[in-house]
């Protein structure tokens, strides 16, 4: 795989939303490409305004490595505006996406492939769920308790919707509307266009550098706002119409002169 390669001829983009993770992208990266090695795949990291010398890291380890990619804000726009750009600018027939911080294995991808390749056309997301979450006692409650409100409200059999760990189809990705939060609605977003979501457990793992860029409190509020706002998409959606395409050509009628 070349820099210049195009849409169709890669067959997995993994984007990476990154702020001040200079010592746990290196490592993650090599991961992904020994995850990845039977295809042809990129990663796309999305700096997200770091203030560390991130960016120096990853132009060094580029010049090493072909299939990375990389994307910087200016400005720190958040989590779900990081994996929008880097989802907008990939060009994999799937699109994974995976947190910066190491904490997600990228083996995984090899066994959420499998299952979307099985499912066929109409799944169109398979959505980690983590098992023996690293995290505090108390974000590990906040959680639970978000993710068994938002499965109420949106009925989207996913019980951890936040998981980073993420395969979806390029074409499905591209029908879905976004809003700052929009990744941890994903399941909801896919169901609502009428394709399935499978999931895949995964093994979380504990941060071996820095610490956590996102918090509990600079979300909750907005995350219940944002609840209400998929639940509103969601009743919006009345009918998702069978599109059948045939060979016919259809002109248009002109009429008698």
């Amino acid at each position: 795989m070349t820099r210049s390669a195009g849409l169709n001829e890669i067959d997995v983009s993994v984007v990476i939303p990154a702020r001040n993770e200079r010592d746990n992208l290196p490592p993650l990266l090599d991961e992904i490409a020994e995850a990845l090695k039977d295809y042809r795949f990129e990663t796309i990291v999305v700096d997200d305004g770091s203030t560390d010398d991130s960016l120096e890291v990853l132009r060094g380890y580029a010049l090493e490595h072909d299939f990375l990619r990389l994307i910087r804000h200016k400005l720190s726009g958040g989590q779900s505006c990081s994996v929008r750009t880097g989802l907008l600018h990939a060009r994999g027939t799937y699109i994974g996406t995976i947190d910066g911080d190491g904490q997600n294995n990228p083996i995984y991808y090899r066994e959420m492939l499998e299952v979307m390749e099985k499912g066929g056309a109409h799944v169109g997301l398979a959505a980690g769920q983590r098992l023996g979450r690293k995290a505090s006692l108390f974000k590990r409650c906040a959680s639970k308790a978000a993710n068994k409100l938002r499965g109420a409200i949106l009925k989207d059999n996913t019980w951890d919707s936040g998981c980073g760990l993420k395969l979806l189809r390029r074409d499905v990705f591209l029908r879905l509307p976004y809003f700052d939060s929009w990744h941890r609605f994903l399941p909801a977003l896919v169901i609502r266009e009428g394709f399935e979501v499978v999931h895949v457990d995964v093994v979380d793992r504990e941060r071996e550098h820095g610490v956590s860029k996102y918090g509990i409190f600079d979300r909750a509020l907005v995350g219940v706002l944002d609840l209400f706002g998929v639940w509103w998409l969601r009743r919006r959606r009345k009918v998702i119409p069978e599109v059948v395409v045939t060979d016919t050509d259809v002109s248009p009628v002109k009429e008698n002169q």
